[in-house]
């Protein structure tokens, strides 16, 4: 490889692989489904990197290197599951012990809680009925472990009238094409203007269809007129955008149009006091291959040869308003982006040399092992059997029980390959350990320290640091996201007029995650029950630190209750403090009095006398 042919770039820890060098290069063409003519040179690198990635979490690298040249003997490799262990630990100390969905001022619903806690909260609790309606701990599961094996994960929402909710779905990012404002000024916090989800159908000749190309669309652009559902010349689906006989726009209800400039805009729910030119597009299409040419790429396919897919409810995916001026699309990625890039790193780029070291040697080892088990023999003087048809030795075949006759001088010699296998597994753990240091999952992290070699909690805690940086760069990396998620969940209700939901500006609502490293409970215990009691920790704080700590504590306001409906000689502290006792009944969560001492009746001064 020439200097000039040296590629630097997200992918370059690959570069080492043949077959990651230009797919389109003659002699080249190992993925040939990802050098189709749609495809963008651009994404030739990404889709090869995210295929052999999948192959090592599948046990198929050998057979990738077999194919690419890099290894002839490739499909006989050993491969024993390492790479999958890699992605499943990392995904398990990334997710915790369990994922919250918290609104921000929902805490604060005390004894007399604010109009703001008040709303806070019940936008929580919906969240968390939503995020239990759509499996949200399941779909984490999906997108973050994709996250860690390939670097990037896909989530779309879409509004469901049918079930009255917003739809969240994981994707993988090889379906992944967005389209970024303008080239040389990216970043890795900006929102792509047009994002396309493409994958190929194949040919069904059942139901006599050929093969095709799928492309979701989403796309931000102007607010247009209304639109309805028309046919087009060749009696397909499409649709069609209403004007008035003197050429003037026909508007949704809500729109409103600038005589001046002909502009078009909108007050969405979530923004009442601000109106926006901005809406967004679906558009869900299928072109046969067949029609495609070779400059005919993903980002500018020919509308004309086009098919518009029809929703359930009777809608044309041409271009359909979804009444929201935001792509529903999030974009996940495993570690911080650099500058000016926008993809993520997967969690074994640093050591996908010492997995291929790893399976080489565990190949080694087979090798040995047979050699260990079933020794090699060789003999001397000895009479071995004769083929009477052939006249030549037969075979020597060793068994338990075997006897050879030696003559005087006879003499058997064993291979015995014992010490070679030996250096192999110690080398095997060598190759764990520089994994688990240079991946920073740590041997603790990954389960194979000794126990015993650690003399106190502390030399742990040490062992695990590395890991704690880790998953406090993965979350970090992750956390903007997921409020982008759940502020779009909210709007998307808020765009459908959901039951409940309020309208105004979305609530900050943030994805918590659990402890990814077990917890001295009892340690935690003690903690909270000294300063709740020395009174340097509220009830609050005591309550979330036990939570957190791994106690069952489902309701955190509810457990406060609990806790200060038994916590009477608080109450008499209270009522000596402040001598309320409506304050004191509220306390302890006992319904309000009439009066605070029973009324005597008094005999009239007139009866007296």
């Amino acid at each position: 490889m020439g200097l000039r042919e040296l590629i630097t770039d997200v992918w370059s820890w690959l570069d080492y692989k043949p077959a990651m060098a230009d797919p389109r290069r003659p002699g080249r063409n190992t993925w040939a489904e990802l050098t189709r003519s749609w495809v963008p040179d651009e994404d030739l690198r990404r889709l090869a990197a995210y295929r052999l990635l999948a192959a090592y979490d599948s046990n198929q690298a050998g057979q990738v290197a077999a194919v690419t040249g890099d290894d002839e003997a490739g499909i006989e490799r050993r491969e024993l599951g390492d790479a999958s262990k890699l992605v499943d630990t990392a995904l398990g100390y990334l997710l915790g012990s369990q994922q919250v969905i918290s609104v921000a001022g929902a805490e604060h619903t005390d004894d007399d809680p604010t109009a703001e806690a008040v709303a806070a909260l019940a936008v929580q609790d919906k969240l968390r009925a939503w995020a239990e309606k759509e499996m949200l701990p399941l779909r984490l599961q999906q997108a973050e472990r994709t996250a860690i094996l390939l670097g990037d994960a896909v989530y779309t929402l879409a509004w469901d009238p049918a079930k009255g909710r917003v739809l969240l779905r994981t994707w993988d990012p090889g379906l992944y094409f967005p389209e970024w404002p303008e080239e040389g000024e990216q970043d890795g916090a900006e929102f792509p203007l047009r994002v396309h989800l493409a994958w190929e159908l194949p040919e069904d000749k059942r139901r006599g269809l050929k093969a095709r190309l799928r492309r979701v669309t989403y796309e931000l652009g102007a607010i247009g007129p209304a639109s309805r559902r028309d046919a087009a010349k060749d009696g397909g689906p499409a649709r069609e955008y209403l004007y008035t006989d003197s050429g003037d726009p026909v508007l949704v209800t809500g729109d409103a149009r600038n005589a001046d400039t002909g502009l078009i805009t909108r007050t969405y729910p979530w923004a009442p006091t601000r109106r926006s030119p901005w809406t967004c597009y679906l558009t869900d299409a299928e072109w046969d291959l067949d029609d495609l040419k070779y400059a005919d790429l993903l980002y500018d396919l020919p509308m004309h040869k086009a098919r518009y897919r029809v929703r359930a409810d009777g809608e044309v995916l041409d271009r359909l308003d979804l009444m929201a001026d935001f792509i529903p699309v999030v974009h996940i990625t495993n570690s911080i982006p650099a500058s000016g890039e926008h993809w993520g790193k997967p969690t074994v780029a640093t050591v996908l040399q010492a997995l291929d070291e790893l399976s080489a040697t565990d190949t080694d080892s087979s090798g040995a092992s047979a050699t260990t088990g079933s020794p090699i023999i060789s003999l001397a003087g000895a009479r071995l059997p004769i083929d009477r048809a052939t006249g030549q030795p037969l075979p020597i075949k060793v068994r338990a029980g075997t006897v050879w006759q030696l003559n005087d001088n006879g003499r058997m010699d064993v291979l015995n390959t014992a010490a070679q296998l030996a250096e192999l597994r110690a080398r095997v753990d060598h190759i764990l350990d520089r994994i688990a240091a240079n991946s920073r999952l740590t041997a603790a992290g990954l389960g194979t320290l000794d126990p015993t070699a650690l003399p106190s909690g502390y030399a742990l805690q040490l062992a695990l640091g590395p890991l704690d940086s880790l998953v406090a760069s993965m979350r970090l990396a992750r956390s903007h996201k997921y409020v982008v998620l759940l502020r779009m969940v909210q709007r998307l209700h808020q765009a459908g007029q959901a039951e409940g939901w309020p309208a105004g500006e979305s609530r900050h609502a943030r994805l918590m995650w659990g402890p990814h490293t077990p917890t001295d409970r009892a340690a935690v215990l003690d903690e909270v029950v000294k300063g709740v009691g020395a009174g340097v920790i509220s009830v609050e704080t005591g309550v979330r630190m036990l939570s957190d700590a791994g106690y069952p504590i489902d309701d955190a306001q509810a457990e406060i209750e609990r806790i200060q409906a038994r916590a009477f000689d608080a109450a008499a502290r209270l009522a000596d403090a402040t001598g309320d006792n409506a304050a004191v009944r509220r306390y302890l969560g006992l319904p309000g009095s009439t009066s605070e001492i029973p009324g005597t009746p008094l005999i009239p001064v007139e009866e007296r006398d």
